[in-house]
């Protein structure tokens, strides 16, 4: 298949999404995969951050594809949603940065080991309280996606529903544990989620 015939190809998946079309949705979401993916890692140095923006970027696609242009280049609007949410988490990271700084300054005192763990526990007790601002199910399908590192396919499989609702369920939880999070003043929401729930 030559360029233009994959452009024609490709509009005609993206027309297809914005009717709704849960096929064309997953046949776009696996042919950006890797190479959004790939793209985010460049900056990020992580494979587990680059897989949460390429997700919350879908998940932005399938919620707004009702207002996607078929006509306007798919890819562009595709790399422009995720070098956004890269340079949003590479801000946090660097505020994460920060706040551990400022705590280990102010806790002199203590021995880097003892450090270490006051600042886990203290962040594991806040994740709880958060998680329990999420739904019953909310909190299934995130601690199914964190803690099981279970792919939204197989999350998908396991509840009996459609890869769309996981993504939408992960989608709501990390926006209300974020904003939960930011009332504590936590900045770097992002990076305490990945680095805590995953061992949760």
């Amino acid at each position: 298949m030559n360029v233009a015939e994959k452009q024609i190809d490709e509009r005609t998946l993206v027309l297809r999404l914005t009717e709704g079309d849960e096929r064309a949705f997953c046949e776009l979401y696996a042919a950006y995969k890797n190479r959004l993916i790939y793209f985010a890692m460049r900056f990020l140095k992580s494979r587990e951050y680059a897989e949460d923006i390429f997700q919350d970027a879908f998940t932005l696609i399938w919620q707004g594809r009702r207002f996607i242009n078929p006509d306007a280049s798919f890819s562009s609007y595709l790399y422009t949603i995720v070098r956004n949410r890269v340079l949003n988490q590479l801000r946090d990271l660097e505020n994460q940065d920060k706040l551990k700084s400022q705590i280990m300054e102010q806790a002199v005192d203590y021995t880097d080991d003892v450090k270490d763990h006051i600042l886990v526990n203290d962040l594991r007790s806040l994740i709880a309280s958060a998680l329990q601002q999420l739904t019953a199910r909310q909190r299934e399908i995130f601690l199914m996606s964190r803690e099981k590192e279970m792919s939204h396919k197989e999350i998908a499989d396991t509840l009996g529903i459609s890869v769309n609702t996981v993504q939408e369920h992960i989608s709501s939880s990390l926006r209300i544990l974020r904003a939960y999070l930011k009332k504590y003043s936590v900045t770097g929401a992002d990076l305490i989620l990945l680095l805590i729930c995953l061992n949760y």
